[in-house]
């Protein structure tokens, strides 16, 4: 198939290309570029007045399958994503059964390559079963295809365990994506610690259950020559640690989620447990480090740690209810609407922390528009301005705190390899 993008607005981090161009597009690649292209394409899409940008990569996507289909699918998540404006992500590990092997890898990739959307890269394990103490056939999921490692929902407390794994992952040529918290720290709580949360009665997580591993993680980082990357950073002092390592030099990254950049403890709505995510919602002096901290470039990513859940998961008290919430399908708007027009970032580095920055991080070539690139490309329309509606959400978890919140920014055009596989149309959606 062709395909001609005119008059949008190209933004490709990887050219520092920020003007309005075209894009044609044939057998998938993209194969030209330029102002007002001659080009007789299949189908030409007006992107006037939109931003044309590398598809979105999520580094941090929990799909549930295999073993919890009831709040995932494969099917369902790949839907979710492309309307979300990705055309990659990367599923964590902590499914049932625990990926920790080659086979359970091609699992994963097979079954969403039949469902020709979205691309998902299956993450590894750490250890067997996420039980913390034998290593995964770390080599085995590498050589399947997996682009890195993780214990995502908890952290591998033995240290000597993870130095090992990190000095796999080093020879590997694979990142380490860290889900940090000390467990021995959490001590039962639910929410963030502060007087806020203390008045709800709820027991609560200190800003130490995340900084203390950090810390540790960044240091075996040094040792080992492991690329590091932090997941879901929730506290001020992550932001100062991050920058401190990379004024070392240090391989180190670290991503932030729109909840952690968007809400504080402040915006909670008392004992709704659509608020109740792990790290937890912060107080808003954190809030305001991340938001700097994505600002000034020190925080390299934005990613959603999209954790759906059965409305029933949800319907428990605070203590009971699993972590967890939607995300891939509000991500755009809420970094545009939060980040871009509150001016802590421009649009370019929007481009950047959701496409160009992920695909650094994994040792991707993607998150590029330029040619001869795979044509994975989403078209941004920054004018739209609407309700989040938790009811027309592809996935099938519902557990959002942003269901009515107003927005600015709609992705209308998901495009994977060429192929079109999100559209929203005057006369609604269809994926």
């Amino acid at each position: 198939m062709t395909l001609l993008i005119k008059n949008g607005h190209v933004l490709d981090p990887a050219t520092e290309t920020d003007e309005e161009i075209d894009i044609f597009i044939e057998d998938g690649k993209i194969t030209k570029r330029g102002k007002k292209l001659k080009c007789k394409a299949e189908r030409v899409i007006d992107a006037a007045g939109s931003y044309v940008m590398p598809g979105f990569i999520d580094l941090h996507v929990h799909l549930r399958d295999p073993g919890y289909e009831e709040k995932e699918t494969i099917a369902s998540g790949v839907r979710a994503a492309a309307k979300g404006g990705y055309t990659t992500i990367l599923a964590m590990p902590n499914t049932k059964p625990v990926v920790d092997n080659a086979d359970v890898v091609s699992y994963v990739h097979k079954k969403a390559e039949s469902e020709g959307l979205t691309r998902v890269l299956q993450v590894g394990a750490v250890t067997k079963g996420q039980q913390g103490e034998k290593l995964a056939d770390i080599k085995g999921m590498v050589q399947a295809g997996s682009p890195a490692i993780s214990e995502d929902g908890k952290s591998v407390m033995r240290t000597d365990l993870y130095r090992e794994a990190m000095k796999i992952a080093a020879e590997c040529k694979i990142p380490v994506l860290a889900h940090c918290e000390d467990i021995h720290l959490v001590q039962g709580g639910v929410v963030n610690a502060d007087e806020i949360t203390q008045k709800q009665g709820l027991a609560g997580i200190t800003n130490s259950v995340e900084d203390v591993i950090i810390a540790r993680d960044i240091i075996l980082a040094k040792e080992t020559g492991a690329r590091l990357h932090l997941c879901h950073c929730s506290t001020k002092d992550s932001v100062t640690m991050v920058k401190q390592a990379k004024a070392d030099g240090l391989p180190v990254t670290a991503e932030v989620c729109p909840h952690h950049f968007t809400l504080s403890t402040e915006d909670m709505v008392p004992y709704d447990t659509n608020y109740k995510m792990n790290p937890p919602l912060r107080t808003k002096a954190d809030v305001e480090a991340l938001r700097q901290g994505l600002k000034e470039d020190i925080m390299d990513v934005i990613a959603t740690d999209h954790a759906p859940h059965t409305k029933q998961d949800k319907n428990q008290s605070m203590q009971k209810a699993p972590f967890g919430i939607v995300g891939i399908e509000t991500v755009a708007a809420l970094t545009y609407s939060e980040l871009v027009l509150k001016g802590y970032l421009t649009p370019m580095q929007m481009a950047e922390k959701m496409s160009y920055n992920p695909a650094k991080v994994i040792g991707s070539d993607r998150g590029s528009l330029e040619v001869g690139k795979d044509a994975d490309i989403v078209i941004f329309n920054p004018k739209k301005t609407y309700q989040i509606d938790k009811n027309n959400f592809a996935s099938k978890g519902r557990n959002t705190p942003f269901d009515g919140r107003t927005v600015t920014g709609e992705v209308e055009y998901t495009i994977c390899g060429g192929k079109m596989i999100y559209e929203k149309e005057m006369t609604g959606e269809k994926a």
